[in-house]
């Protein structure tokens, strides 16, 4: 049969449709990411009456073919079937995709048309979306419902009165729906569309909506309303939230289900400066102390995590009275959990009690911390102690936290050990060097030394990372003739880690260095009595050539240095040492 079209014209719709029937999905998935070239292809005309048509009859498929069908659909797909004037022409098949089972599927769909929407004329708008917004909201299906609680506020603004009005409408009947899936897509669309409210509105109709919402029966639906709350506290004037919101707040703080104490919890910080100072002041310190001392751990979690924020609202003596025994309790909670996030906060409180009130009751805290069983709580409070520093100077801060990282240091546990060296790098950069060198530089020399071979080959990553912040003119006067006189001890583990140690450190150092100090002992160990020793030299050459091979400088070296001994060491009578240095010259030759 003669259609007149050329067969062309006809194949790259044809090849789509194809590949969308095959039983392969990921023919099917690369078919969908295709589609933009296939647009390209059909020009803008065919592309609309032939494309999207198709397309939006595609919606009997996998759920990852379906999803990248909603994602590719949202990136400025309108400029493949003839620019902004036609983009309308896509919320056909978004409209089909927002209906599907699969959550993930709606969510894209719902996103790809509010981009749609951003491009869209308010015409446009008031032809096709309103009643595509009014479609889904009716919808005999939950899930179109679900899905149609995201478009609202996309639009909001772009519309008439009147239609506002309507929008306003819809959306209250689906806060008020009987599935509670359509009532938490409600809670969690709420918020944005809050903000595009007139504030007449906000308390005519936002507040009720928000209020049916926050005492629904479902906590999945609940713990939606916080955020709700916020934008309606930011938007009202502290009289009005507390004549309007006080009696939800409390009710939010104090619900039943922990996973809405949670999210009151997660997000206290940006409640309390929304509400004000006053209100903080007179009703929010006692619900934060409550959340502090409530009874499951992920809540206590979550309100260690604002500590520093909100008590910036507060002033010192406060702090002093309320806060810090609360902070005093976390220390030695039962969850590590929650130790872990008050340790990755409590320093925030010392630049606001400044230098004595830190000293007298922060300080046993951190050291009490220091010392916790669980490396993540440690971690946080080395990692943070820069801002404890600041506030009570170096020099207190050595005399109370360095023993108990010496202590550490030296613990019994190699992987505590492990651990402490870890943070040394930390450490050095908050320390500064001369401290670091007269206090630790010693006590990191001494690890290389260890028993446990994961400590020595930590040590000497440390040591890289060491001469990364501190610079190759300190690591040629503290670490190069500490680790190259290990190369002459009797014990051959000393003289293994000073191979391994020139191996990891040589890329951060410099050629003079490596020249004057590091290639001599490094050759001489070449001849060790060991095997082991010495193919880790030739492993030690192949690196220092392929960070040495990029000048002139450096391959002249490599040429005068590492390829003789490479060459003696092809020769070896152990088979491992002949194949590290042979591995070794193919680098060195290159």
């Amino acid at each position: 049969m003669d259609s007149g079209i050329p067969v062309e014209d006809i194949a790259p719709i044809a090849i789509l449709m194809d590949e969308l029937r095959s039983e392969d999905v990921q023919l099917r998935l690369n078919a969908i990411h295709s589609i933009p070239t296939i647009a390209l292809a059909l020009g803008p005309d065919r592309a609309r009456d032939e494309l999207v048509p198709f397309l939006q009859d595609s919606v009997d498929d996998e759920d990852e073919v379906l999803l990248a069908l909603a994602e590719e659909l949202g990136r400025n797909f309108e400029e493949y079937i003839g620019g902004k004037e036609y983009a309308h022409v896509l919320l056909g098949p978004l409209e089909n995709l927002s209906s599907v089972e699969e959550t993930l599927v709606r969510d894209k769909a719902a996103e790809s048309i509010t981009k749609v929407a951003i491009v869209l004329s308010q015409a446009q708008i008031e032809e096709f979306y309103i009643p595509l917004v009014k479609r889904l909201s009716r919808g005999e299906w939950f899930t179109s419902r679900t899905s149609s609680a995201a478009l609202y506020s996309a639009v909001y603004e772009k519309v008439s009165p009147s239609i506002q009005d309507d929008l306003r409408k819809g959306f209250t009947a689906l806060g008020a729906d009987d599935t509670p899936m359509v009532r938490r897509a409600a809670a969690k669309s709420l918020g944005p569309l809050l903000t595009r409210f007139a504030q007449n509105h906000l308390i005519l109709d936002g507040l009720p909506i928000y209020r049916r919402l926050q005492s629904d029966d479902q906590d999945s639906v609940r713990l939606m309303t916080v955020e709700d709350l916020i934008v309606l506290a930011q938007r009202m004037s502290p009289a009005e939230v507390k004549e309007q919101l006080l009696k939800q707040i409390r009710h939010t703080i104090g619900d039943k289900s922990w996973r809405v104490r949670y999210m009151a919890a997660s997000h206290f910080n940006e409640l309390a400066e929304a509400v004000g100072v006053d209100l903080v002041r007179e009703e929010l310190i006692g619900q934060y102390v409550q959340l502090l001392k409530d009874n499951e751990a992920e809540v206590r979690t979550a309100a260690a995590g604002q500590i520093p924020g909100f008590s910036k609202l507060l002033d010192k003596e406060v702090i002093l009275a309320r806060i810090v025994p609360c902070v005093r309790d976390l220390s030695q909670d039962s969850s590590q959990h929650v130790r872990a996030a008050l340790a990755n906060q409590i320093s925030g409180l010392a630049p606001l009690l400044g230098n004595e009130p830190t000293i007298e009751h922060l300080l046993p805290l951190f050291l009490h911390l220091l010392k916790d069983d669980f490396p993540e709580v440690r971690l946080n409070i080395i990692s943070k102690l820069e801002t404890v520093n600041t506030v009570i100077g170096i020099d207190f801060l050595s005399d109370s936290l360095l023993p108990a990282i010496v202590e550490l240091a030296e613990d019994k546990s190699w992987r505590v050990r492990q651990a402490i060296i870890e943070y040394i790098p930390l450490l050095a950069n908050q320390l500064g060097k001369p401290f670091f060198d007269e206090r630790l530089g010693n006590l990191c020399m001494s690890w290389l030394g260890d028993t446990v071979y994961s400590i020595r080959e930590a040590a000497t990553v440390n040591l890289k990372k060491l001469t990364e912040v501190f610079g190759v003119e300190w690591a040629k006067v503290a670490i190069v003739p500490k680790v190259m006189g290990m190369g002459q001890h009797p014990n051959y583990l000393f003289r293994m880690t000073t191979v391994q140690a020139i191996t990891t450190i040589s890329p951060s150092l410099d050629l003079d260095i490596v020249r004057a100090d590091v290639i001599g002992p490094l050759l001489l160990l070449a001849n060790d009595p060991i095997p082991n020793i010495r193919f880790n030299v030739a492993k030690s050459l192949e690196v220092l050539a392929i960070t040495f091979n990029t000048t002139k400088e450096g391959r002249d070296f490599i040429e005068q240095q590492a390829i003789p001994a490479l060459e003696q060491q092809k020769t070896d009578q152990d088979a491992d040492v002949r194949y590290f240095a042979t591995r070794a010259l193919q680098k060195a030759q290159i």
